[in-house]
């Protein structure tokens, strides 16, 4: 079985403070997914050493902001940064490994931070421009050899089963509709396969991010903007999603909560 689990930390430095090595020493996953990791590369390692996990990882030239990163327990044979457009290279956002498998066919990870945007402004035509070169670059991972598993906070709820406040955020960034067309296709056209929805069913969430404001987390009103998108052959072979949700608003240690996916592989 590979485990795998993807988390927006909300930056490590003070997930680590408040819990987070608590969860990646007892989760066992086999490869592990973060966004928003918002530290220098060295700070990443140092964190990170003695977990017993490989770590690929870029950080954004903009000082403490996204930051992206792949762990995992076997050794990546390569890696790459950004998804082919070069605008986005030294944004944080979105880093590939290949990390061989037991039975010798390789698994293209990538983890993605997908820009929240802002209606109507220049953040969500940046946020269009990253979705579009999005889809170019799972176009291409979907007609490659091996398995492929795009994952992490993309910042879109898909349909109306994904946010509890559907209605309300109808004009928000997050829940328009032209977003919501880039994963029509991505599910579609496209080929690939929402993996947490299709082993949870047709149910409200489960969410993965409720704002640390007022009664959020405690009324689970939350957002469902975690994935793990994979191509057929990794998508038929999952079995179990999991999401991490804290006991208590005390105990989170991000304002998201890791999602996890046992693959029979």
């Amino acid at each position: 079985m590979l485990r795998i689990s993807t988390v927006n930390v909300n930056g490590i430095r003070a997930a680590w403070r408040k819990g987070m090595q608590d969860w990646l020493a007892s989760r066992d996953a086999d490869i592990i997914t973060l966004q928003e990791v918002r530290a220098p590369d060295e700070i990443v390692h140092e964190i990170l050493r003695g977990t017993g996990y490989h770590v690929v990882h870029t950080e954004a030239a903009a000082k403490g902001r996204s930051g992206v990163a792949v762990l995992s327990r076997t050794a990546p044979i390569a890696h790459r940064v950004g998804n082919g457009d070069a605008y986005f290279d030294d944004s944080g956002r979105w880093i590939e490994a290949d990390v061989p498998l037991a039975d010798g066919t390789i698994l293209t990870v990538a983890s993605v931070y997908v820009h929240s945007g802002e209606a109507g402004t220049p953040r969500q035509e940046e946020k269009y421009r990253f979705l579009d070169q999005m889809t170019k670059r799972m176009t291409d991972l979907v007609a490659g050899d091996g398995h492929a598993l795009v994952t992490g906070d993309l910042n879109v709820g898909h349909t109306e089963l994904d946010i509890r406040n559907w209605r309300g955020n109808l004009k928000k960034a997050g829940f328009l509709p032209e977003e919501r067309a880039y994963f029509d296709r991505f599910f579609g056209p496209l080929g690939w396969h929402d993996v947490h929805r299709r082993l949870a069913g047709p149910v409200e969430g489960p969410y993965t991010w409720w704002s640390m404001r007022g009664k959020a987390f405690d009324n689970d009103t939350g957002w469902r903007i975690d994935y793990q998108i994979a191509t057929p052959e990794l998508a038929a072979a999952a079995r179990v999603a999991t999401v991490d949700r804290a006991p208590s608003w005390g105990e989170r240690w991000s304002d998201h909560a890791p999602l996890t996916i046992d693959y029979d592989l």
